[in-house]
C-alpha cells in the first residue's frame, strides 16, 4: 500500500465516521484525555444553542461560561468513566441559563487507540426532560384512576347492598340496581367530560332526560356550579326522584309533569342552593309508611352537603325542597 492509498483510506474512514456522528439525533461530544472537546455533532450545537467556534478545543467544564461544570457530570467523567470504561444512562439534572431545568441521561465510553498511547471519550446526552414530565403525569393519572376505581367499586357494592331485594322479583331487583348503576356511570361520564366546570342545569338535564323525557320541565334559573364531589350525590338525588315519579308519582300519569326550579340564598355567610321539585298532574300521593333507600339517600346526601331535604306529600303531587351549600 502506497502512502497515497493509505491517506485515502484514512480520509475515507474519517469521513464515514464523521457522517455517522453527524446523523445522530442525540447530542454527542468527543473529548480527549484532558476532557477538552475535539468534536461535536450538529445535534449538540442545536440542542444547547452553541457554536462550533466556541466549543471545539474548550474543556467541557468551561463551555458556555461554565454552565457544564455540573458536579454530577464532573464526577462521572473524571472518576467513574476512567475506572468503568463505560457508563450507560447516568441521569443528570441541571438548570441551564438559556434552556431552563433539564434532565439528561449521559452515556460515556472510553476509546483507546491501539496504535498510540492515547484515549478519547465519547459522551452522548439524551434530553429526557419531556419524557420524564410525561411519565410523571402518567403516574399521577394512573394513581388517580386507581383511586377513582376503588371509590367507584365501593359505591357500587354499597348500592347493590342497599337496593332493596325483599318483596321483589329478581327482575325487579335487577332493574332497580341497573338504573342506579346507569346513574352512577352517567355522573362519572359527566365529570370526565366537563373538566372543572360542573353546571347544575347540564347535570339535571343529563340525569333526568333518559328517565323522565319531556315530562321533566327545567325552568330557566340562575347559573350554579357544583364541585366535582357534589356531582355524584346530586345526580343520584335526581335519579331517585325521577324514578319514583315514573313509578308512583306524576310521571306515571299521561298528563303528569315535574317542574324543577332553583335559586341561591345567603345563610350565615354561606351560599345555599335552594331547589324545588314539584310534581303535577299525577295520582294523589300519601306519605309512605316507611322510608325506602331512595328517600334515605336523598335525605342523607342533602345533609352531607350542609343542607336538608324537605318532603311534602301534597294533594297535587310530591313536592321536595332541597338545599345544599355551594361555592359561588
Amino acid at each position: 500500500m502506497t502512502l497515497e492509498e493509505l491517506y485515502r483510506l484514512l480520509r475515507s474512514s474519517h469521513v464515514q465516521a464523521q457522517g455517522i456522528v453527524d446523523t445522530l439525533q442525540e447530542p454527542l461530544l468527543v473529548l480527549d484525555r484532558a476532557l477538552a472537546v475535539t468534536n461535536a455533532n450538529p445535534a449538540f450545537y442545536r440542542t444547547f444553542r452553541t457554536e462550533r467556534e466556541s466549543t471545539l478545543g474548550q474543556a467541557i467544564f468551561e463551555l458556555g461560561n461554565g454552565q457544564w461544570d455540573i458536579p454530577e457530570l464532573r464526577r462521572l467523567l473524571s472518576d467513574v468513566v476512567p475506572n468503568a470504561t463505560a457508563v450507560l444512562g447516568y441521569q443528570v439534572q441541571h438548570t441551564f441559563p438559556h434552556l431552563g431545568e433539564r434532565t439528561m441521561r449521559v452515556t460515556a465510553r472510553q476509546l483507546a487507540h491501539p496504535d498510540e498511547n492515547s484515549t478519547s471519550m465519547l459522551v452522548v446526552f439524551e434530553d429526557v426532560t419531556t419524557r420524564m414530565k410525561a411519565d410523571a403525569a402518567k403516574d399521577v393519572l394512573i394513581a388517580e384512576t386507581r383511586h377513582r376505581m376503588k371509590n367507584l367499586s365501593g359505591i357500587l357494592r354499597a348500592v347493590a347492598r342497599q337496593t332493596e331485594a325483599k318483596g321483589r322479583t329478581g327482575e325487579e331487583y335487577r332493574d332497580a340496581f341497573m338504573g342506579r348503576l346507569d346513574a352512577i356511570l352517567s355522573a362519572q361520564e359527566f365529570i370526565s367530560s366537563r373538566g372543572a366546570e360542573f353546571d347544575l342545569a347540564s347535570l339535571i338535564e343529563k340525569t333526568l332526560r333518559p328517565i323522565a323525557g319531556a315530562g321533566a320541565v327545567v325552568e330557566p334559573c340562575r347559573e350554579v356550579v357544583l364541585s366535582e364531589y357534589q356531582v355524584l350525590p346530586v345526580s343520584m338525588i335526581f335519579h331517585e326522584l325521577a324514578t319514583n315519579a315514573v313509578k308512583y308519582g306524576a310521571l306515571s300519569a299521561e298528563c303528569g309533569s315535574v317542574h324543577i326550579r332553583w335559586d341561591t340564598e345567603q345563610r350565615d355567610g354561606q351560599t345555599f342552593l335552594v331547589l324545588d321539585w314539584q310534581e303535577e298532574g299525577g295520582p294523589a300521593v300519601t306519605a309512605p309508611n316507611q322510608r325506602g333507600f331512595g328517600t334515605e339517600l336523598i335525605d342523607y346526601s342533602a345533609r352531607a352537603e350542609g343542607g336538608e331535604a324537605l318532603f311534602e306529600f301534597a294533594d297535587g303531587g310530591l313536592q321536595v325542597q332541597l338545599s345544599l351549600v355551594v361555592q359561588q
